[in-house]
């Protein structure tokens, strides 16, 4: 049986980053402005939207807070809410953590909830975005897929005025450093799940499946294909036990999963020339 000392284990706890956060690097070199980013960001800042996510999603809000506040003129006005009926009418990129994490169909349920009992005046687009820790090796992404399938199709049904995005599944990249190992080792003594990269290989699977059935129909923001495509195009593409896979680039993320700086700039950039271009179907006067 392994044994480790009480003291050793709090060393290995202060190591360890749950997907509820831990501070980022913030040396990422920064990226050049864009002359298109400002309109962009007017564009969104005169729409209703609304978010549910779970930890990489607060990056992504960094990210386009960090952006917002570069342009005074187009700010966007980003509140922290389920309660969407006391922003009725008003322009507002409404988020907000959704059910838990390992859990999709508490996330699911949660959103659904949000926008059934919460809907008020225009909502002009509405998103939910999985955590990597919600598919695993051990998933049924095929079921996961189903019920989300499953939840968007009623909520589309049930709110027709809404532009309903879909999200792909966000990556982890390898790491094999003393911090990953710490963490893995101080999870498996604790009884929490050990991630891995290997994970991705599920969770690529998930995210051909989402393409697959809404290319075409829906508007999809490939938030892995981001994570994984370095600034200059190059792909961070892995093989493993005769799979290929895409994972995210090292450069994005300090833990191996969260977004860093430069990652959370990168994808808020995306998100936000992503938004600005969709034909919603309301526009918040």
């Amino acid at each position: 049986m392994l044994r480790i000392s009480t003291a050793l284990i709090f060393i290995l706890m202060l190591l360890l980053y749950s997907c509820d956060g831990g501070k980022m690097g913030e040396n990422a070199t920064p990226l050049k402005n864009d002359i298109a980013l400002e309109d962009a960001l007017g564009k969104v800042a005169k729409q209703r939207i609304y978010f549910g996510h779970q930890s990489v999603g607060y990056n992504i809000i960094d990210g386009i807070k960090d952006l917002s506040s570069e342009y005074p003129n187009a700010h966007i006005n980003i509140v922290e809410t389920k309660d969407l009926v006391s922003f009725s009418g008003k322009p507002a990129f409404m988020h907000s953590a959704v059910g838990n994490n390992t859990d999709p169909a508490s996330k699911l349920n949660d959103f659904t909830r949000v926008l059934d009992h919460n809907i008020a005046g225009k909502l002009d687009v509405a998103f939910i975005k999985f955590c990597y820790v919600d598919i695993t090796q051990e998933s049924d992404t095929q079921k996961i897929f189903d019920l989300y399938k499953n939840t968007i199709e009623y909520l589309k049904k049930k709110h027709p005025g809404i532009t309903f995005v879909h999200v792909t599944v966000p990556l982890t990249s390898k790491q094999e450093d003393i911090k990953t190992m710490s963490k893995n080792l101080i999870k498996k003594i604790i009884g929490r799940p050990v991630q891995t990269y290997k994970d991705n290989i599920q969770r690529n699977k998930y995210n051909e499946m989402l393409k697959k059935e809404y290319q075409a129909k829906d508007p999809i923001f490939d938030l892995a294909a981001i994570e994984s495509t370095l600034p200059d195009g190059t792909h961070i593409l892995q093989s493993e036990d005769g799979s290929s896979f895409y994972s995210l680039a090292p450069e994005y993320t300090e833990d191996g999963g969260h977004l860093n700086k430069l990652g959370q700039r990168i994808v808020a950039s995306q998100l936000i020339a992503f938004l600005a271009s969709l034909p919603v179907h309301n526009m918040s006067k």
